[in-house]
């Protein structure tokens, strides 16, 4: 068995390896190449903790394993520590005994950002030039920083809950040479890629926050009662997710559905997109939007790409279990 500490991890992937990976296993979902697991996610009643697992197998890939943490939202005041935290396990397909088990911190944020620019990537507008935030945590640090190699991108507004938290982005933008600035949330009509990264249980983007021609990644709705948006937007929408079982149980969707502005079936894999079974966008006023979910096999791919340049470099650590 390999271990590939969390500390390691930095040094052994790369965003453009993540999208990769990413973008390869959203294609082989699509083709039934690849399926993820029911997911457990529970709140534990300590801490004011989620906690749950995700997995599946890439029949492609050879990727099966799980991942099994959660957040933890007092973690950075109390401790110092990042309130996401994760380990990914991987198993050997043909046998069953454990392969390795990886640090998730890092790349549950590098496989997060990873999906929503694979989605820029194959549904924003070709001009697409002004690139909006809605949240400025952690994640969203790592949201903007793989969204902008995207596209070629003038401008970066952004807004969050709480304003004082805005340096953290406007700091990504100024790396990148691209000027930021702070909007009230009416102001993301100007945008034309939207990403949504909070932990919100209520909408704060609405329908008419959002411009003709936008393409929006919701990324923060992962769990039973979360929501970024209105409902409302999702019926303007042309709807993608990343599983479609997750996006109308735990995603976004899971409140248009209910209320019966969309059906499930308006909701398309993007792996259909990337693979070219599906159009995606057809005019350059359709509005796009893309429920990220987070799936199991997002974390594997990219975990297994990690245990094999760790073992390649010779710093996995080997153990007999």
């Amino acid at each position: 068995m390999y271990i590939v500490p969390e500390a390691l991890i930095a040094d052994l992937v790369s965003r453009e390896a993540s999208f990769e990976a990413v973008e390869q296993v959203f294609a082989a979902m699509a083709s039934k190449d690849a399926y993820n697991f029911p997911v457990v996610r529970e709140a534990i009643g300590h801490e004011d903790a989620l906690y749950g697992f995700k997995g599946g197998f890439d029949r492609v890939g050879g990727s099966l394993g799980l991942k099994a943490g959660g957040y933890w939202p007092h973690n950075l005041e109390k401790r110092g520590l990042i309130n996401h935290q994760s380990t990914v396990f991987l198993f050997d397909p043909d046998t069953g005994k454990v392969h390795a088990m990886v640090g998730g911190n890092l790349l549950t944020a590098l496989r997060t950002a990873a999906a929503s620019s694979v989605s820029i990537k194959h549904l924003a507008r070709a001009d697409a030039k002004v690139m909006g935030m809605v949240g400025a945590g952690h994640q969203a640090t790592f949201q903007l920083r793989a969204a902008l190699e995207q596209r070629s991108f003038e401008k970066v507004i952004g807004w969050n809950y709480h304003p004082e938290m805005l340096p953290n982005i406007e700091k990504v933008a100024n790396e990148a040479g691209v000027p930021f600035e702070a909007v009230d949330l009416p102001g993301m009509q100007e945008a034309d890629v939207i990403i949504s990264i909070t932990s919100a249980f209520a909408p704060s983007l609405m329908a008419d926050h959002v411009s003709p021609g936008t393409h929006l990644a919701c990324m923060g709705t992962d769990t039973k009662g979360k929501q970024e948006v209105e409902a409302a937007l999702l019926a303007r929408a042309k709807v993608f997710t990343d599983e479609v079982a997750q996006s109308v149980s735990i995603g976004e969707a899971q409140h248009a559905v209910a209320s019966g502005l969309i059906a499930q079936s308006d909701v398309v894999e993007i792996g259909a997109v990337i693979n070219g079974t599906h159009p995606g966008r057809t005019s350059d006023d359709d509005i796009t939007l893309f429920d990220g979910t987070g799936v199991g096999l997002q974390d594997l791919a990219v975990a297994s790409r990690v245990v094999a340049l760790a073992i390649e470099r010779g710093v996995a650590i080997e153990v007999e279990f």
